[in-house]
């Protein structure tokens, strides 16, 4: 793909820019479900405009070969505000829109819109909160949701993540 320079109001977000890979294996945990570890690659790409194209890929800990789930999307900016916006669709019909902010190298973000396939499994995600933060040259990730089994935001998703590519 060809590289474009990063928009303007992306610059207090430059750190974030590049693909990310879990140096240990992430875990996962629910209330409703067998506890897991698993392996992940994040990237963030300038498209030149004030977003980054966003994509998570998660692999199954035993066969690095084996997808477990996959989403895509924006990151975007609100320019001249330190307000973010995360549009994802995920492999199993969900699509979330998540706004937040950002403070120093934190992004918060809670969902305001959720829908679904009209097939989905139930139980349905009701709710997601997610958390991206610099710690060390390591971008941590805690990622919670809510659904209709257990409607109070509980931690899902804990991963420490290495840069591996600058993207630029």
């Amino acid at each position: 793909m060809i590289r474009v320079p990063l928009h303007k109001a992306l610059e207090s977000l430059a750190w974030l820019e590049g693909t990310w890979r879990t140096e240990n294996q992430g875990s996962g945990k629910y209330p409703t479900i067998k506890d897991f570890s698993y392996y992940d690659e994040i990237s963030f790409m300038s498209l030149g405009q004030p977003m980054f194209n966003y994509t998570a890929q998660s692999f199954s800990n035993s066969d690095l070969k084996k997808p477990m789930h996959r989403e895509t999307g924006f990151l975007k900016v609100n320019p001249g505000t330190n307000q973010v916006t995360l549009i994802s669709a995920h492999n199993f019909g969900l699509t979330t829109i998540e706004c937040g902010e950002i403070t120093d190298k934190t992004i918060n973000l809670n969902s305001t819109d959720i829908t679904r396939i009209k097939e989905a499994k139930i139980p349905h995600v009701t709710q997601v909160r997610r958390e991206f933060k610099l710690h060390d040259n390591c971008l941590e990730y805690i990622f919670y949701m809510a659904t209709s089994n257990t409607p109070v935001l509980t931690e899902h998703l804990q991963a420490k993540y290495m840069k591996v590519s600058e993207e630029k």
